[in-house]
């Protein structure tokens, strides 16, 4: 048996901006539409390969490596650098523009909340569905049935539509199948951010013990702690291309170099394109000095202003935001949600647009790079939209503040706490012996 779990050759994936899908009542109209458009798309494709087409975007461009068979492959990049389409490509969820990849074995993929679940049936019964979809055998599944519900945590949930789960137990139970139904080749996009920490740590654990099986795995994540941590190979993409591929410690430091140019400030004046759903589109982001100056740098000891401008589209809905911090290293500095706010917390939002701002006390933040997630939360639980690395700034440090010490100063935070010192007694106790 070959060594190769999978093999990507020249792989592309191109999108078209804005394509409306015509619908047709009859094939005849489909054909006619087709022959009519037949020269345009010529023309169209002849611009595309010459890159100058303004409404296409290449997810992926002539990406090509192998994974070998129990390899634990980690796959870094900013938003947007075609992690995400790869792994949708490797579970044939979509085809590629050009090239091909070819998977060696079975393969079992968590990539987005309850993706392959059937909305109407039980947990128990898509347990038994999703096994399966992966070839297994009644009494394969049966075999590891109670280790899934177990490691899900949904004992009392089991025979109950998963259609009424909420998004916690939707990501519990699809990790649990995806990773206990023992496939051959694992498939993990950064879905599992949606759990809390002990689960996040759960997951991890279970990642960490199928590779110690053999098995191979490819895993999608922001959290650069784990990615170095778990993998014994990184690759990094940037706009669709590999930039490198090889040990976890000099990809990650790479990765970090490149990402140095902040993202401080940030516009979309398009409701219509700005980033966002049905439910919310953002309208700015900015991190600024709490004073309101935009000129000056934030350093350890800057109060800052963490601000979000969104418009609500469903009336009446109840809108949260909540925020996750991150230092260099992927570790989350601190997650914050509005609960102390006194106007709008627990109220229906109207349609229109609204400003929230995280107000960052100084003396809390360490130096270095840090990155804000940004989670608009429905009804103050469901998560209905995710930014990764909305706004990435630049902690400066403080010469002053240091004083004689002029290493690493350790820590995600930096605080600075109150000391006290007293002098308690002049006398020194002189050392005592015993006969």
């Amino acid at each position: 048996m070959s060594d190769i779990a999978i093999r990507i050759e020249g792989l592309s994936k191109m999108y078209r901006i804005g394509a409306l899908h015509q619908r047709h009542n009859t094939l005849r109209d489909a054909l006619v539409a087709g022959l009519r458009t037949l020269p345009k798309r010529f023309r169209r494709a002849g611009r595309d390969a010459d890159g100058a087409a303004d409404n296409t975007i290449w997810a992926l461009r002539d990406v090509s490596f192998e994974v070998q068979r129990g390899e634990v492959v980690g796959i870094i990049g900013r938003n947007g650098a075609g992690k995400s389409t790869l792994l949708k490509i490797l579970s044939r969820i979509t085809e590629p523009t050009e090239g091909r990849a070819l998977v060696y074995g079975r393969v079992a993929s968590l990539l987005e909340v309850g993706v392959g679940f059937h909305p109407e049936l039980t947990g128990r019964e898509n347990i038994y569905l999703n096994g399966a979809i992966l070839g297994m055998k009644r009494m394969e599944i049966n075999r590891r049935f109670d280790e899934i519900v177990a490691f899900a945590v949904i004992e009392k949930f089991l025979d109950t539509p998963v259609k009424r789960y909420s998004s916690g137990m939707y990501v519990r139970l699809a990790f649990a199948v995806a990773a206990h139904l023992e496939p051959e080749i694992l498939l993990v996009d950064e879905v599992l951010a949606v759990g809390d920490a002990q689960f996040q740590k759960k997951c991890l654990g279970k990642m960490s013990h199928v590779a110690r099986e053999g098995r191979t795995v490819l895993f999608v994540s922001h959290n650069m702690v784990a990615a170095e941590g778990l993998c014994d190979r990184v690759i990094l993409l940037d706009e669709g291309k590999i930039v490198q591929d090889g040990r976890p410690d000099q990809v990650i430091s790479t990765y970090l170099g490149k990402s140095v140019s902040t993202l401080t400030d940030r516009v979309w004046n398009d409701v219509t394109t700005a980033p966002g759903n049905d439910v919310v589109r953002i309208h700015r982001a900015r991190v600024r000095c709490e004073d309101g100056s935009g000129s000056e740098p934030i350093t350890v000891r800057t109060p800052i202003a963490i601000e979000f401008e969104y418009w609500n589209l469903e009336p009446g809905a109840y809108l949260n935001l909540s925020l996750n911090v991150f230092n260099e290293q992927g570790i989350v500095v601190f997650n914050t949600v509005p609960t102390n706010e006194q106007i709008w917390h627990r109220r229906p939002f109207p349609v229109g647009l609204f400003r929230s701002v995280c107000h960052v006390h100084g003396d809390l933040l360490n130096n270095g790079m840090h990155r804000v997630r940004l989670l608009v939360v429905k009804n103050q639980g469901i998560v209905v939209y995710r930014f990764e690395d909305v706004l990435v700034f630049d902690v400066l440090d403080d010469a002053e503040l240091r004083g004689d010490w002029h290493g690493t100063w350790p820590g995600a935070v930096r605080p600075d706490l109150k000391w006290s010192t007293e002098y308690i007694d002049r006398d020194i106790p002189r050392a005592t012996t015993t006969d």
